[in-house]
């Protein structure tokens, strides 16, 4: 492909020598894809070390919400920061009830809401896991086969896209069943509505044979499954899991760590369904890339435990309070609405370029929250593995970035700034890079 804006073989000589000195100094374990080195970024553009310049379709995992470097956002970390840095969860500030009352405004619970201040979704999940049992008395919980929560050991007992994040890590914490998520391109149980199956399964099965349904204290649920392939359930799975959960007196926590804060076209997924959790954990996107996790339930639940039963140094960090009320701003004002605009236009184009490539087997998603999902042919829908890591591959040697998840899907996740232009060209990137992938596979 003719890509002006790649000026040198990738990773490049100045990428290659910081790749090389992180090598001796950080964990393996952190499963990066492509050797990408950034120097800075603007919008939905990045640049590496070597002044190439790339199309940011990651948002560094759905993070940056508001696009690189905001100048809004950037301005209220440098006001935060020169007034003071931290002040421990012992103490209060204004910058964190401020952020409390306008999460409160927005949450999507049938009564007042109250929240929780960590630094990361898994911190989140754990504290959202805690709530649950203390509230409740209750020591079990459901989880989803093919659900991402974390990867603390409360948080990884959920966690169930791929057997590596578990692999020598047990035993997790207990009292933890999955079942599966409702797929309706790849279906796990027998029965046309997905959604209805697995209700009908978690009722009739599960809870006559092995899990007592007053012993359980929360079902947790992406409302639309991240990791596991970008899944979204069909309509009304999410609204009967509402109902199986007040009838047996189960909360209802729906992770909205990916999510959340204007993805998918509304503030929170669960929105499409019109569905009222009890408790809703937030995280990435919604101060712009500054490390900041929310746990949110409704009040009655969340004043179930008393002081000193859960608690943080760094919660309600003033810098990231202050990004995160600088993003809600943002979103708020516009940045939601192109969401479900452009995202609109872009499942549309993507659909078109279904049409003319049979390797595409689904394409789905809502908002800015878009999977591709690849596959060796649409009769037998196998999993394209290879080739997936292939176009991902080959995308970033022509200047889009992008992320997998499943074991076939491309995901889309541009910042919520991104312009039908930025579109346009990502699709044409992604485009050559199947081209490319695919002339390579039947060369070999």
């Amino acid at each position: 492909m003719n890509t002006p804006h790649i000026r040198t073989p990738l990773p490049g000589p100045a990428a290659q020598a910081l790749l090389a000195r992180d090598a001796a100094v950080t964990s393996p374990s952190y499963p990066r894809e492509n050797p990408f080195a950034m120097s800075h970024g603007r919008g939905c553009e990045v640049w590496d070390v070597d002044g190439n310049r790339f199309l940011d379709f990651a948002a560094g995992i759905a993070v940056c919400s508001t696009g690189h470097a905001h100048p809004d956002v950037v301005r209220a970390i440098q006001d935060a920061a020169a007034k003071f840095i931290h002040i421990s969860s012992d103490y209060w500030h204004e910058g964190q009830t401020r952020l409390g009352e306008r999460l409160a405004a927005l949450a999507p619970m049938r009564e007042p809401a109250m929240c929780f201040f960590g630094q990361s979704g898994t911190e989140a999940v754990e504290a959202a896991l805690k709530l649950a049992r203390y509230a409740t008395r209750r020591p079990r919980f459901i989880g989803f086969l093919g659900g991402f929560h974390g990867r603390t050991m409360g948080a990884l007992a959920f966690t169930s896209s791929k057997s590596t994040q578990q692999k020598r890590f047990a035993p997790t914490m207990p009292g933890v069943t999955h079942v599966p998520y409702p797929n309706p391109y790849r279906p796990l149980l027998a029965g046309g509505d997905q959604g209805r199956a697995v209700l009908d399964y978690v009722e009739e099965v599960l809870f006559r044979t092995s899990v007592p349904a007053d012993e359980v204290a929360a079902v947790l649920v992406e409302p639309m499954q991240g990791e596991g392939g970008y899944v979204v359930p069909p309509p009304g799975f999410l609204a009967g899991l509402r109902d199986l959960c007040d009838r047996h007196g189960i909360l209802l926590i729906c992770d909205e760590v990916q999510t959340g804060i204007g993805r998918t076209g509304r503030m929170f997924a669960c929105e499409h369904e019109g569905v009222q959790p009890d408790i809703v954990t937030m995280a990435k996107g919604i101060a712009s890339g500054m490390p900041i996790g929310v746990m949110m339930a409704r009040r009655g639940v969340m004043e179930a435990w008393p002081r000193g039963a859960h608690g943080n140094t760094y919660g309600g960090n003033p810098i990231c309070c202050a990004a995160a009320l600088a993003t809600l701003d943002l979103v708020e004002g516009g940045y939601m609405a192109n969401a479900a605009r452009v995202g609109g236009i872009f499942m549309d184009r993507l659909r078109d370029l279904q049409s003319r490539h049979p390797e595409i087997g689904d394409v789905r998603g809502r908002g800015l929250f878009i999977g591709v999902e690849l596959v060796e042919d649409r009769q037998s829908r196998a999993p394209a593995v290879e080739l997936c890591d292939a176009v991902v591959g080959r995308a970033f040697h022509n200047g889009l970035l992008l992320l997998s998840c499943g074991r076939s899907t491309v995901r889309f996740m541009p910042p919520l700034v991104v312009s039908e232009a930025e579109v346009d060209e990502a699709l044409a990137l992604f485009e050559g890079s199947l081209n490319e992938a695919r002339e390579a596979r039947g060369a070999r």
